[in-house]
């Protein structure tokens, strides 16, 4: 976690925030999925946040992780080097997001990399990997392993084509929407500026 001291004041009360979004219920469902999607051979970390930012921290799990979306040969993550340079672990962390969002991912759920290196917002992780699980779930390629129920599927496109002839007929409907004036009228109706009769 860095070389960082205690916060205090406002700075702290956000952090307070933001670590109250983390879901511990969430992270044994993400724990499952990695140990599933990259292999048998993945260590099982112990509950807790400080132990799941330790488990990903190194950024290698997430290159698994990622890779294994992909066929085989297709990975977008090459070479994943077993380092303990902080720097190139943060690199690993960096090809993660980068290969994410090439996956799908929107950029508004991808975390920064100082969020899971310095576990400034863990919950921010969370979601990068509820959206990559939900994502891979979606594309059903295949390469999801694990069990459905442990993501929602996205929605996808129905796209709809009319002809010409269905389209100038409901031109000719009031929708519901609109309203309807039918049995309208001005009966019980003041002139403006006048004041309500209350009988």
């Amino acid at each position: 976690m860095a070389n960082r001291g205690p916060s205090y004041g406002l700075s702290r009360e956000v952090q307070e925030k933001i670590d109250q979004k983390y879901d511990p219920d969430l992270e044994s469902k993400l724990v499952d999925w990695i140990v599933v999607q990259c292999g048998s051979n993945v260590d099982r970390p112990q509950p807790g946040k400080q132990n799941f930012q330790a488990w990903l921290m190194d950024g290698t799990l997430l290159c698994r992780l990622i890779n294994s979306l992909y066929p085989r040969g297709k990975e977008p993550i090459k070479k994943i080097a077993e380092t303990q340079m902080a720097f190139k672990q943060m690199e690993k962390i960096s090809q993660f997001l980068q290969a994410a969002e090439a996956y799908g991912v929107i950029t508004t759920d991808i975390f920064q990399t100082v969020d899971l290196w310095e576990a400034k917002d863990m919950a921010a992780v969370q979601r990068t990997l509820m959206a990559l699980g939900s994502l891979a779930l979606t594309k059903d390629d295949g390469h999801y392993r694990g069990d459905r129920d442990w993501f929602h599927k996205k929605a996808q496109s129905n796209r709809r084509d009319f002809s010409d002839e269905q389209l100038r007929q409901g031109q000719n409907l009031i929708g519901l929407q609109m309203g309807s004036n039918r049995g309208a009228s001005q009966s019980g109706m003041t002139g403006y500026g006048m004041p309500r009769q209350i009988m």
